[in-house]
């Protein structure tokens, strides 16, 4: 029965990802790109300089919210995840060192999108009488609808949020986390063990709510990117004669992946777009409603201060961290005739390809590549940490929208089993429905973001006309400016 339903699951999920999602994710982004005149591009440096401007590790706590910085953080701690380096190696995997180039485009035109995710989500969110900041898709979702079919269509998210985030994208998470820990120690640090111990963390972090969750994320994402980025770093100067062919791969086999893969023409170019288009998604989040609720809770001026802000969570994603996870991959996996180019050794799965990569760099035996297996085993628990803290708090705005905040410890008691089983049990059909519940989310989130196009509009014409790297917002007539 269970390999029955993996089969039925993987089908759909194939049939989204091929074409739904590739339709709508890049269709949403062009509309928003065009109806924004490229703000990921005009407001670029605004995202930066309000992101890296306001950078503290040690924030003050919010009456209500969090700080802009704050929700940057936690958008990003559900970002970069597994996704980062599992999902961008199986994206290389199965379709190529291409697949990295279409992962680019995604989260290019996935600027403009999770910008009006985050506008939108500043627009609708509600705070109660007592501070408490909800905000996020279902609210937007409303909005758009004011009727029967926007209550049904955000009842449909918030389900599929639940369930995406807080329960069954806990269950992986954790499984990367156990898995990750368990390979690198040889096994002497059992997976149940990591279960334990992530779920007294996580019930510590969710007891705290909001604020401590802010306080854990504004720490941990700018430790773990660096750490990354520094591992990175060390590998590329060590493959650094062939970062030249490793950049030529990913362009010429966007277009040319049947020499790598295999199949014909037709088949490789859709297969190199698709697991670039459903791996994209998994990685930056952009149009799948899942970080709107983060910016939401962003105490700003404006809400395009924070749609900038959002644009910047999408290019630390993608275009830093997961490429750095390329460049590991395919400089010494691909480049100079690596092992990948030879036929896709069976012992190279998604898993292990970073960690091979740095037996590759550092001259290959089994001290340089366990040496990768424990790097690899840091930064993954350290993502896949993250992502679980972030998304909990995503799931449980949802849960609370569909039963009230009573409902709130059922919802985090029921989180912490689903991270405790995630961490001790690995099930195909888990993994495959946690893709199933993320696409199930985008296809609300998408409609709402294309009947709201007008509100965006009238937030970028107030407040996003402004030069490229001024912190400044409003119309170049100086109308409803006011400075950052």
């Amino acid at each position: 029965m269970e390999e029955w339903l993996v089969k039925v699951v993987q089908s759909v999920n194939a049939y989204l990802s091929d074409y739904v999602l590739i339709l709508l994710l890049v269709g949403i982004g062009i509309w928003y790109t065009v109806h924004t005149k490229c703000v990921q591009v005009r407001c670029f440096g605004q995202g930066m300089k309000n992101v890296f401007g306001n950078m503290n590790l040690n924030g003050k706590k919010e009456k209500s919210g969090m700080s802009s910085f704050q929700a940057f953080a936690t958008a990003v701690a559900g970002q970069v995840g597994t996704g980062n380096i599992i999902g961008a190696s199986g994206a290389i995997l199965l379709g190529g060192p291409g697949a990295i180039f279409w992962m680019w485009i995604i989260a290019f035109l996935g600027m403009a999108t999770i910008y009006a995710e985050a506008v939108l989500a500043q627009k609708t969110r509600e705070v109660d009488a007592d501070g408490n900041v909800s905000g996020g898709p279902v609210y937007y979702i409303k909005k758009a609808f004011p009727n029967k079919f926007g209550k049904f269509l955000a009842g449909f998210f918030a389900v599929a949020a639940v369930v995406a985030l807080g329960f069954i994208g806990a269950m992986v998470q954790s499984n990367s986390i156990g898995e990750a820990v368990s390979s690198a120690t040889g096994g002497f640090v059992p997976t149940w063990a990591v279960g334990v111990v992530l779920v007294l963390v996580c019930a510590f972090i969710f007891i705290g709510g909001v604020s401590r969750i802010a306080s854990v994320s504004e720490k941990i994402v700018p430790v773990m990117a660096i750490l990354y980025i520094l591992g990175g770093i060390l590998i590329i100067c060590a493959r650094i004669v062939y970062i030249p062919e490793t950049f030529a791969m990913i362009f010429r086999y966007a277009f040319q992946p049947q020499a790598v893969i295999g199949g014909g023409v037709g088949y490789a170019i859709k297969t190199a777009i698709s697991q670039g288009a459903k791996r994209g998604l998994f990685s930056n989040e952009a149009g799948m409603g899942s970080t709107p609720h983060a910016h939401a809770q962003a105490n700003v001026k404006t809400a395009h201060e924070q749609g900038t802000v959002a644009i910047a969570s999408v290019f630390i994603d993608t275009f830093v961290v997961l490429t750095f996870t390329a460049l590991i991959v395919i400089s010494t996996l691909y480049a100079g005739n690596g092992a990948l180019m030879q036929g896709n050794p069976d012992n190279l799965g998604k898993g292990v390809l970073v960690a091979n990569g740095f037996a590759v760099a550092f001259g290959g035996g089994n001290v340089a590549l366990t040496i990768g297996s424990v790097f690899v085993a840091i930064c993954l628990s350290f993502f896949a940490f993250s992502t679980i803290v972030s998304w909990n708090l995503f799931g449980k705005i949802n849960f609370e929208y569909l039963f009230g905040k009573k409902g709130a410890l059922v919802y985090s008691i029921v989180a912490l089993v689903c991270i405790m089983l995630g961490s001790i049990f690995q099930n195909d059909l888990v993994w495959e429905l946690t893709d199933f519940f993320n696409y199930l989310m985008v296809l609300p989130n998408v409609i709402a973001l294309f009947a709201l196009t007008k509100l965006v509009k009238q937030e970028v014409k107030e407040n996003g006309g402004k030069k490229v790297g001024k912190a400044l917002y409003g119309s170049q007539d100086g109308e409803g400016g006011q400075a950052a």
